[in-house]
């Protein structure tokens, strides 16, 4: 078995490697070849790599090239987990929105469309060159913002599954204040890629028990200090958010939260230096504490899962993805792209009915899946009327002369990426 990571030179992939090396069993990979166009930090990502994988015992092979066609060809899996424009792009999706007193993020709100709009047109050439070499490989997309890259790759007929890590993480943490394995956790995950809601937690399978209102009753304030809400939003809900709600419930206080401090981009640049100083030592064969401070907690561990069940081997029966909605929530259109249990395999995944939802929750996913058609239009045909018709669209804007400025602002700072600008 051969997988090919893209963006393999990022300073997270040793959290990829490690689960590569410890879940073995569950997929064999035989050849793992990381490419990435900055051959000075591949080579360190990747000498740390090799040394993890002896550490470990595994008896795989990984290879190192910036070039992607023959990183790609003959590979069973393509993981994508790029960033177009580096951390310097994300300083500036993460500062310039304040400017209009929107939030400023990477994923969501005007930071999130510029992302996209940089994105979208590299990973569907990417595609493209996978197709041609390799039509049967899968391509697991971790590249924000998941739900519109995932949405144009599948529109483009390309065999790929989004992929986020915020599912995984609160099973973990459920699972540790349950005092279960995580395999016992399953979750009622519903919504679109960083705009989701956990409406139940079942003990042993999408039949078993719900004990969300006992985790609320014991652990409600743990569980809403770490999404920083008040945990009377919580009990209000009755539902557990994902952290990136909070820039839509409490946008105004995240939007002055930001202005008096350093983004996060600039935080998680320092770390990458530091980082690659450590991944050069070549006494280090193990991801080091820093990592964890990253960022894509568990993100191996459901990359591994989700590869596994799509090649034909030992991954879980359900798993949360992202991939066509296809009837399942019935307020969307088919081709919109959620980001639900599905049943994963060789096929692909097939999402699992959801119970209804409530409007309270169904109204902003309807109202971001349109902003995000509108992204993805903007993305693939570019244009200054469609991308301010996109952030007029989005429910964090949605004036237009707060769009005007923000379109001014995001075609400012990406001229270099956008080939219509």
């Amino acid at each position: 078995m051969k997988l090919a990571v893209l963006g393999g030179g990022s300073t997270y992939t040793p959290e990829l490697i490690d689960g590569f090396a410890r879940l073995r069993e569950t997929l064999p990979v035989e050849e793992l070849v990381l490419v990435d166009p900055a051959l000075d930090r591949l080579e360190l990502v990747g000498g740390l790599a090799r040394r993890i994988f002896a550490k470990q015992g595994h008896p795989g092979r990984i290879t190192t090239t910036d070039d992607l066609d023959a990183g790609v060809e003959g590979a069973d899996a393509v993981l994508l987990q790029l960033r177009v424009g580096g951390q310097a792009a994300r300083n500036e999706d993460e500062t310039w929105p304040l400017e209009c007193g929107c939030v400023g993020q990477e994923t969501t709100g005007a930071g999130g469309l510029a992302k996209a709009l940089r994105t979208v047109p590299v990973v569907l050439d990417i595609a493209e060159r996978v197709r041609r070499s390799n039509p049967d490989a899968w391509i697991i997309d971790f590249t924000n913002p998941v739900g519109i890259v995932t949405r144009a790759l599948l529109q483009a007929g390309h065999k790929a599954v989004g992929l986020c890590n915020v599912a995984i993480g609160f099973q973990r943490k459920f699972a540790g204040m349950l005092g279960v394995s995580p395999t016992d956790v399953h979750l009622d995950h519903v919504g679109l890629n960083h705009l989701t809601w956990e409406t139940h937690v079942r003990l042993g399978g999408p039949e078993g028990e719900n004990v969300l209102p006992k985790l609320l009753a014991e652990h409600g304030d743990t569980i809403a200090g770490d999404l920083r809400l008040p945990s009377s939003v919580l009990d209000r809900l009755g539902v557990v958010p994902s952290y990136y709600l909070r820039y839509f419930y409490a946008h105004d206080e995240v939007v002055r939260e930001l202005g008096t401090k350093p983004s996060r981009a600039a935080e998680v640049a320092e770390m990458e230096r530091e980082l690659l100083t450590m991944y050069g030592d070549p006494a280090l064969d193990e991801k080091p504490a820093l990592l964890g401070k990253r960022g894509g907690a568990f993100y191996s561990e459901a990359a591994v899962d989700l590869a596994a069940s799509l090649l034909g081997g030992g991954g879980s029966p359900y798993q949360v993805v992202n991939t066509y909605n296809r009837g399942t929530l019935p307020f969307l259109p088919d081709d919109a792209v959620i980001e639900v249990q599905a049943a994963v395999g060789h096929s692909g995944a097939a999402p699992l009915p959801v119970a209804p939802v409530d409007p309270l929750f169904a109204g902003l996913m309807a109202n971001v899946t349109a902003y995000e058609d509108l992204a993805l239009e903007a993305a693939l045909r570019g244009g200054r009327e469609r991308v301010f018709r996109a952030l007029l669209a989005h429910p964090l804007v949605g004036q237009y002369a707060l769009a005007d400025g923000l379109t001014d602002r995001l075609i400012a700072h990406n001229r270099e990426h956008l080939a219509w600008a």
